[in-house]
């Protein structure tokens, strides 16, 4: 089932009714509304839409509201008999209950078409409180999250309802509904009324306080039933044009044009205030600016003004950045709200030095125990990948200072890395990286290293090949050629083969003229496994980075003459290895660890972006006990002086605990199993899996398309090199621009946001992407190369 846009038109003001518990008079402050609605002779008729409904025909509320609002139109999608709770009663009557983005998908057709016919007020009713379960089971308030409807809340007069209507209002806002008003039953004993009016005022909230409605018959003979019904019509044309209900039904429809009014002059407003990222402003128009009403799963809510009034002014668009890489289980997503949430009430922020709290320790237990890398023992809070660059760079220096007994202060201690590297944009961390277009105008850049130019990996024409740099083909030999991307991460035997050779004596004669020619002393290695991210989606030849890790390890007198001889298993040798696991690490690539591939143990390693699933940033630094005692001594100018005031904050480290639980449990549980079976051959027992949520056979077609260069999947990425026939490629290049453009058109069902490098497009699902929506961005790209 394809997703839909959050529910908003210009021309139907549409409200979901929840209630703060079973039996709080929903479907009769519903009817209440209606009939306010249909007394102004102005207006179109209201609708009511019940989702769900459970219990006898009679007494559905659809049938209520026509009995009692008379013109109103009404409609139940499903409907089950049997007076339970939704997911029993599917579960009884039907052999196929319906998913829930089958019920939001009715809900939404449903509203879209209202809105097409004139109809100018709906209330969206469910069914019981709002954690009531839906037929899968779900909660009534995630079920219904995509829709993201602004609500009408009906509180409870009774006794206990205070606390159940605060909860109620709570957990609405922790999934980030807004709460339009808030009605409910005035009881003069128990005056919940007053109580929670004065609560929901702070809210700017307004409540209103209704009648009670009449007593229901104890008798069921005819002439009660009469009683009751004429009693009923009389308190419903009475309680409707009281002039408090009266003036809710004004300021819901000014709310309603208030918040379309805000989304239009978002863009113009954005663009007199906010200085983008990455962004080069000259030319720029407020129309170049996507105005994001929320988010949710895989999808922003876009808003489309032209056609805000009968189509619905929000449509959905797939996050094809995975939001700048961080995206991991969906956004909004409830548990992750919920973790933060904990956190936030249990410590709000607490300062780190000298103290612990359970986040933070558990975390960084998790990750020691679980990344895989029996070296790691210590772990450093930063903030976001740069600055936990910035930590493993001054760790890596250090140790290396330290053993070699180089005074960093007299002599220029360097880094070896990649051509195309990036690891952040902090002043110390830019100079880990040659010369670009991101740091060739920053004025204090100055390049402290050298970064090795390498083979890269691409499918092209139905192939896996390894391209050599034509610089250095007589070094490296000749382009290579492999059946699957499983042959290609054979590690174990390619490194002995020629091609591996090859590779390690280039290495090792570079390194040497380095150091002994032009005097150069290096530091640290530093690498981002597999892929090179923001230097373009660059797939490195992983036997080239495994035997640069090899080559240094194993001959540490290339680096100081003095070197002492090996310190056993685990010790770091030659310079200390640092891996950037910024964006390829947690599952990006579809393992914990990027490192796995090269079957590298790192002596540094720096995880962010999807440490929190997407939610907040946080970033750590994890190091060997080595290397952390290369800082100690009785001198507090020797400790590692960094830190920033949210060093380790509680509410980042407890989603992050609750965000690799999740997708431990998801490796394990087998949620991507078809998504392995689609790539896998049979693995020998010395290659890795490798395997990619983008289908096996797009990769295959595109890798023939005429305008195709080369492409890749991995994991959650795909990255597809368009030829540039003009200016030969690179970050300046504006090759991939037309592609870009296609995917914003979307689909038929959404539209795509992605991001370029130049002529190198790239797109990213969740770890919780449905194969339907990958399949359907596959067709556009299927139509707009082929």
């Amino acid at each position: 089932m394809p997703p839909v846009g959050a529910a908003l038109w210009r021309s139907l003001r549409a409200h979901q009714v929840y209630g703060a518990n079973t039996d709080v008079g929903k479907t009769i402050v519903s009817t209440v509304l209606c009939n306010a609605i249909n007394q102004h002779k102005a207006s179109s008729p209201a609708a009511f839409l019940k989702p769900v409904s459970t219990g006898p025909l009679d007494d559905a509320d659809d049938r209520h509201i026509q009995r009692y609002a008379t013109g109103t139109l009404t409609k139940c999608l499903y409907q089950f008999d049997e007076p339970v709770s939704p997911h029993i009663a599917a579960r009884q009557k039907l052999l196929t209950i319906p998913r829930d983005d089958e019920i939001v998908s009715s809900v939404h057709k449903t509203l879209s078409e209202w809105a097409g016919s004139g109809i100018n007020f709906a209330l969206v009713e469910t069914a019981g409180g709002v954690h009531s379960p839906g037929p899968n089971g779900n909660s009534q308030a995630d079920l219904y999250r995509p829709l993201r409807l602004p609500i009408v809340l009906i509180a409870d007069s009774r006794l206990g309802g205070i606390s159940s209507s605060i909860s109620a209002y709570e957990s609405l806002l922790l999934r980030g509904y807004d709460v339009h008003s808030v009605l409910l039953f005035r009881d003069d004993y128990y005056q919940n009324h007053e109580y929670l009016r004065t609560y929901f005022q702070k809210k700017s909230i307004p409540l209103v306080p209704l009648p009670q409605p009449p007593a229901r018959p104890q008798s069921q003979d005819t002439d009660s039933l009469a009683r009751d019904e004429e009693a009923m019509a009389s308190y419903y044309e009475r309680v409707a044009r009281g002039s408090e209900v009266s003036g809710l039904v004004e300021e819901l429809t000014a709310k309603n044009t208030e918040r379309i009014e805000r989304l239009e002059a978002m863009s113009s407003r954005a663009h007199d205030t906010i200085w983008y990222p990455f962004t080069q402003h000259h030319g720029m128009a407020p129309k170049d600016i996507t105005v994001i009403d929320s988010a949710y799963d895989d999808f922003f809510q876009t808003y489309a003004p032209e056609t805000a009034s009968q189509e619905g002014g929000l449509r959905a668009t797939f996050d094809g950045s995975a939001s700048w890489w961080t995206q991991g289980l969906g956004h909004g997503n409830p548990e992750l709200a919920l973790s933060a949430a904990y956190a936030a009430g249990r410590y709000g922020h607490v300062m780190f030095p000298g103290n612990i709290h359970e986040p933070a320790l558990s975390l960084a237990e998790t990750l020691l125990e679980t990344i895989g890398n029996p070296r790691f023992q210590k772990v450093f809070y930063t903030d976001n990948g740069s600055t936990g660059m910035e930590v493993a760079i001054k760790m890596g220096l250090r140790a290396a200072c330290h053993r070699y007994g180089w005074d960093a202060s007299q002599e220029q201690i360097s880094i070896l890395g990649l051509k195309g590297s990036y690891h952040g944009d902090t002043i110390g961390v830019m100079d880990c990286s040659e010369p670009s277009t991101y740091n060739k105008k920053v004025e204090w850049y100055r390049g402290r290293g050298y970064w090795f130019d390498f083979p890269q990996v691409r499918m092209s024409q139905g192939s896996w090949k390894i391209d050599m740099p034509e610089s250095l083909q007589e070094a490296l030999g000749p382009d290579l050629e492999y059946s699957s991307l499983n042959a290609v991460f054979d590690l174990e035997a390619r490194v002995a083969s020629e091609a591996g050779q090859r590779y390690k004596e280039y290495i090792r004669g570079t390194i040497e003229t380095l150091v002994r020619d032009q005097g150069m002393k290096f530091g640290s290695v530093i690498m981002e496994p597999v892929i090179l991210g923001a230097g373009g989606m660059l797939f490195c030849d992983p036997l080239f980075q495994r035997c640069l890790a090899d080559v240094v390890r194993a001959h540490p007198e290339l680096f100081s003459a003095n070197a002492p001889p090996g310190r056993g298993a685990g010790s770091w040798s030659g310079l200390p290895i640092i891996f950037d696991e910024v964006f390829t690490g947690l599952y990006r690539l579809g393992r914990r660890s990027s490192a796995s591939f090269l079957g590298v143990d790192a002596d540094i390693a720096v995880n962010a972006k999807l440490l929190t699933g997407g939610l907040v940033p946080l970033c750590t630094t994890l190091a060997s006990n080595e290397v952390f005692e290369a800082f100690s001594s009785p001198h507090k100018s020797d400790a590692l002086l960094h830190g920033h005031s949210y060093t380790a904050h509680a509410v980042g480290c407890q989603v992050a605990v609750d965000s690799l639980r999740t997708m431990t449990q998801m490796e394990q549980g087998g949620s991507w199993h078809k998504y392995r079976q689609d790539w896998q051959p049979a693995p020998t027992a010395s290659s890795p899996e490798v395997w990619s949520v983008w289908s096996h056979g797009l990769v295959q077609e595109l890798s023939h398309a005429p305008s195709v260069e080369g492409l890749f999947a991995l994991g959650t990425v795909l990255s597809i090199s368009l030829r540039d026939t003009q200016g030969g490629g690179g970050y300046t290049s504006t090759a991939a621009q037309g592609l870009q453009q296609r995917l914003a058109a979307g689909g038929a069902h959404f539209q795509v946001h992605s991001r370029v490098l130049g002529n190198v497009l790239y797109l990213m699902s969740s770890v919780t992407s449905t194969p339907s929506a990958v399949r359907e961005i596959e067709g556009v790209l299927r139509a707009a190369l082929l």
